[in-house]
């Protein structure tokens, strides 16, 4: 699928100002929308919604197919009158500039429950959540026990519950489903909430034209509901522990590859029910999102296998996967897949063959762009139109932090290319991708604000200390919103 020539941002809700300790799906994020339709940009880029496990991480999610609680507005709340604004009060405190996880997650959970509370003593609006529950039960159910049953356990990790609950054995999830009844219709009005406030978000972008571009990581988490509830899909042994993990192998990133620790899938087994899983992946995530940023893209080729119990990724194997069997049973499911493949990476001919057989767009980043190879793809002038090409994305550096650690020869190479001095590096690469031929243009709002490391999202093989990062009020100012404009304007993206 091609897409009409457009720029837009790249910023996760988290990362929206506001009070509370964390962007939201409030008053702040319409705003957003505001400024971004004022700046002629029509594509807002976020990370997946799903609610974060290990690290915080959007990528290490607890559920697949849930929202995340903490991007849900408490202002909606009051004024439902489920909450007071002094039960607000403990969040008031938290910093504005940074998520600070260790303080939120329990302070923000308690204010929800709180909601819940007195959402249960009043009768109108529960209809709503029953219907909400019964329209969403293939995942909901499964979510909310699971959720409920880690509650009681402490937050551990499933592969520590007891036997029957660990291997999801009927009997004991009956008995679990009685002794939680409370919490378990507590993860369900959460998730009412947040998909209730996520609907009105989308469709005021939708007003605005502004199509929202969503993430699915290849890869789910191991202490995830859908690990949980769907141990016949994953390569796991009879205890529930995987018998191989993801990752890949030494790269720009890491010398020693990044071990990310999730269980691969077991192909055969998705194959026999037609990848139905996958498909109501995708029908979940296009119902809530415009286009789908398949992150990993390389892997549904052939994906780096790592023995469990390894320190690093460095010894693995590329191990096949059956990409064009699955988008075929996605395409015949859903229709044409307004897919963007994030091909980067170890690129072989196999990867680029299956994003070309379903006419998928590829990344481009600037930041990898300079090699001294004035024939490489990842230059613009090299570039196909069927292209997304970002100056950076939420695992780079910002683009001022990249330029301050370039080696002088790159410097070089980038300055010579631009025909700038470099002064005003992060503008000048943006205008270096708005003018590319690419269809699709997108730039971290880092870029936008000419911010330095401080505020990168992400540090890929650092397990803390990511995704954080937050803007405060005054930050995207009239001038940088003119700013997009021209540039959107002189380079056809309007």
């Amino acid at each position: 699928m091609t897409f009409p020539r457009a720029a837009g941002i790249l910023l996760h809700p988290t990362s929206l100002p506001g009070p509370g300790g964390i962007g939201t799906l409030g008053e702040n994020a319409y705003q957003f929308l505001d400024t971004l339709h004022a700046a002629s940009m029509t594509i807002w880029q976020i990370l997946p919604l799903s609610p974060t496990g290990y690290g915080d991480s959007p990528y290490s999610a607890l559920s697949a197919f849930a929202g995340n609680p903490f991007l849900i507005a408490l202002e909606p709340l009051i004024d439902a009158g489920w909450l007071g604004p002094e039960d607000l009060g403990p969040l008031l405190s938290l910093p504005e500039s940074q998520v600070d996880f260790g303080r939120l997650v329990p302070a923000k959970m308690a204010v929800l429950r709180r909601a819940f509370e007195r959402f249960r003593a009043d009768h109108a609006p529960q209809d709503a959540v029953s219907s909400f529950a019964q329209e969403n039960a293939a995942w909901l159910e499964d979510f909310a026990l699971f959720m409920a049953i880690k509650d009681a356990h402490g937050g551990v990790q499933w592969d520590r519950w007891e036997e029957g609950l660990r291997k999801y054995q009927p009997d004991a999830l009956e008995r679990a489903r009685e002794q939680l009844r409370t919490e378990i219709e507590f993860h369900r009005f959460v998730q009412f909430v947040f998909f209730q406030q996520w609907r009105s978000l989308k469709a005021r972008a939708g007003e605005l034209g502004i199509k929202i571009v969503g993430d699915i990581p290849i890869f789910v988490a191991h202490d995830s509901v859908d690990v949980w509830a769907h141990q016949d899909l994953f390569q796991l042994d009879q205890e529930g522990f995987p018998l191989v993990v993801a990752g890949v192998p030494p790269d720009y990133f890491s010398a020693t590859g990044q071990l990310w620790g999730n269980p691969h899938y077991r192909w055969d087994v998705m194959a026999q029910t037609g990848y139905a899983w996958w498909v109501e992946r995708f029908r979940m995530l296009l119902r809530m999102v415009d286009i789908v940023r398949l992150d990993h893209f390389r892997g549904f080729a052939a994906a780096w296998t790592v023995p469990y119990g390894n320190d690093t990724a460095e010894h693995g194997a590329w191990v096949p996967a059956p990409g064009e069997a699955l988008f075929t049973a996605v395409r015949d499911a859903l229709g044409t897949l307004p897919i963007i493949a994030e091909d980067l990476g170890v690129i072989t001919d196999d990867v680029v063959a299956l994003r070309r057989a379903f006419s998928l767009p590829g990344m481009q980043v600037l930041h990898f762009a300079f090699s001294g190879d004035i024939y490489s793809t990842a230059l613009p002038h090299n570039f196909e139109r069927n292209t997304v090409v970002y100056t950076g994305t939420h695992d780079n550096d910002t683009t001022v932090g990249w330029w301050m650690s370039a080696s002088d020869d790159m410097r070089r190479e980038v300055l010579a290319y631009l025909g700038t001095t470099g002064s005003d590096i992060s503008w000048d690469l943006m205008r270096l991708a708005f003018a590319s031929v690419a269809d699709l243009a997108i730039v971290p709002l880092q870029d936008v604000l000419r911010a330095g490391s401080h505020s990168r999202m992400n540090t890929p093989g650092r397990p803390e200390g990511n995704w954080s990062w937050r803007f405060v009020p005054g930050m995207l100012d009239d001038a940088r919103v003119s700013g997009l404009r021209n540039l959107a304007r002189v380079y056809g993206r309007v």
